[in-house]
């Protein structure tokens, strides 16, 4: 009969062991949770401001280049009318005006493809890193749970 008692004190001194294990684990788990969350609203922070930020140097560029081509801002931001365009196109006199206005174009294109694309890579890395911490929180939680 004392044997049966001291392997039941025994036994419920293993699980009290393994609950408390357990509640370490879930709080560990909770915690990095939070820490990737956390992580998450900060970078999330950093790309909202990252995005102010260049939406406000697009427009301080664009009023810049229209200050300089002598004529006021667009209504409705970077687009011109074809009006305005063909304008600009028919000032040109000479071949070589044209060959230089059209240079100016292809290299500004470029130049706005490659920061798209720059964007555009950054923006899948972050959605890739985001994803993945996120994945990793739910499957700690989850291992909690089970």
């Amino acid at each position: 009969m004392t044997h049966d008692v001291s392997q039941w004190l025994t036994e419920i001194k293993t699980l009290r062991q393994q609950l408390t294990d357990a509640q370490q684990d879930r709080e560990q788990a909770y915690t990095s949770a939070a820490n990737w969350q956390r992580l998450y609203e900060m970078e999330a922070q950093q790309r909202r401001q990252e995005v102010a930020r260049t939406r406000q140097t697009i427009a301080d560029l664009t009023q810049e280049l229209q200050q300089l081509k002598g004529t006021s801002p667009l209504e409705g931001g970077i687009e011109a009318d074809p009006a305005t365009i063909r304008a600009e196109v028919e000032k040109l006199q000479t071949v070589a005006e044209l060959q230089q206005k059209l240079l100016e174009a292809l290299t500004e294109r470029d130049r706005l493809s490659q920061a798209l694309k720059l964007e555009q890579a950054n923006h899948m890395q972050t959605r890739k890193g985001l994803t993945t911490a996120l994945g990793d929180a739910i499957d700690m939680l989850s291992k909690d749970k089970g």
